[in-house]
């Protein structure tokens, strides 16, 4: 498990530190990728995962932090990633949270050194592109499968 800290905030990869009711309450009412989500799905999904970062103001170990952002992934941390489920909390957006996150994610974190990750954003271009994510070469090469 990690942690990082910055201006009052922490970044935890520790499971037990995820606030489940706010990933669910984020993913099933305000997210547009997976509305209506069961809690039982939240809880698989994230007990399957590879890693999960949590962004808390405070420390969760302290028992006293607030669960604001969240990302998971699932890989192999060797050749591949997918990012998914990131969001942050809409009060706590405009404060940098997002670009410390990805930072981590992609320049700090296990997944450092995966060959290839990949993530769908409808709207979040700007910000991944900082961290090196670009539209897909050979889209057509990719398929996918849905339920």
């Amino acid at each position: 498990m990690s942690f990082w800290e910055k201006d009052g905030f922490t970044i935890s990869t520790d499971k037990q530190y995820l606030d489940i009711d706010v990933i669910h309450q984020f993913l099933s009412v305000d997210s547009y990728w997976a509305k209506g989500i069961s809690v039982e799905s939240v809880r698989k999904s994230i007990d399957h995962s590879s890693i999960c970062f949590g962004v808390y103001e405070g420390n969760p170990e302290s028992g006293k932090a607030k669960q604001v952002r969240f990302v998971r992934a699932a890989s192999d941390f060797v050749r591949f990633a997918y990012i998914m489920d990131v969001f942050i909390v809409n009060e706590y957006r405009g404060k940098g949270l997002s670009k410390w996150m990805m930072g981590i994610v992609t320049e700090q974190s296990e997944l450092i050194n995966v060959e290839k990750m990949l993530l769908c954003t409808n709207d979040a271009h700007g910000l991944y592109a900082q961290f090196g994510f670009k539209v897909i070469d050979n889209p057509e090469i990719y398929m996918e499968k849905k339920d």
